[in-house]
């Protein structure tokens, strides 16, 4: 093992975005017993050390791994095409105007009913760009296509995140109300 080997390399997997979930987890186990600093202990302070920077690799590799959006973004990186979403933000017109109407929707919403509706086009969305990445990186190799698929899925999870706020925020809501003294809710909330 080497730290400076790409995590696919690390992970001993083939470097592609489609990648078993299953798979990852038992070979981050194996990998974390191998360099776990307990099992070092009595090879003194420097073998822990290294132990312990072997540890956090792993699990810097996993994390990233067991991530599509990451392992997209890691894939387009590794073959010379950076995502760089916090200097590069262009998107498509009709990304755009999607994005504006999830917005609009989430903004209008009212009812449960209507955010789980936005909450499943979302998520179809999401399963919809993690395939063109998939096609993109593992069959058709275009990184740099795959880079505009990449920033597309960071806007459609943090979308995700922000209605799964306004349902935790809605719940919170309710669940208040409902705890409320007799007489007292919906008055001055």
């Amino acid at each position: 093992m080497n730290l400076q080997s790409s995590d696919f390399e690390l992970f001993d997997i083939p470097a592609r975005f489609a990648q078993e979930r299953a798979t990852l987890d038992a070979r981050w186990k194996a990998l974390q017993r191998e360099a776990h600093p307990d099992k070092f202990s009595g090879h003194g302070a420097a073998a822990q050390r290294v132990a312990m920077q072997w540890s956090v690799r792993i699990n810097e590799a996993y994390q990233r791994l067991k991530d599509p959006l990451r392992r997209a973004a890691y894939l387009c990186e590794l073959n010379g095409a950076p995502v760089n979403a916090e200097n590069n933000t262009a998107m498509p017109a009709d990304f755009l105007m999607q994005q504006m109407a999830w917005r609009e929707s989430l903004d209008d919403a009212v009812s449960p009913a209507e955010l789980d509706q936005i909450s499943f086009e979302v998520a179809s969305a999401r399963r919809q760009a993690l395939q063109k990445c998939e096609q993109l990186l593992d069959v058709e190799h275009h990184y740099a296509q795959a880079v505009q698929q990449v920033r597309a899925l960071m806007f459609i999870e943090r979308f995700a995140r922000d209605i799964e706020d306004r349902l935790d925020a809605d719940a919170q809501s309710s669940s208040q109300a409902g705890s409320a003294p007799p007489g007292t809710a919906g008055k001055g909330q």
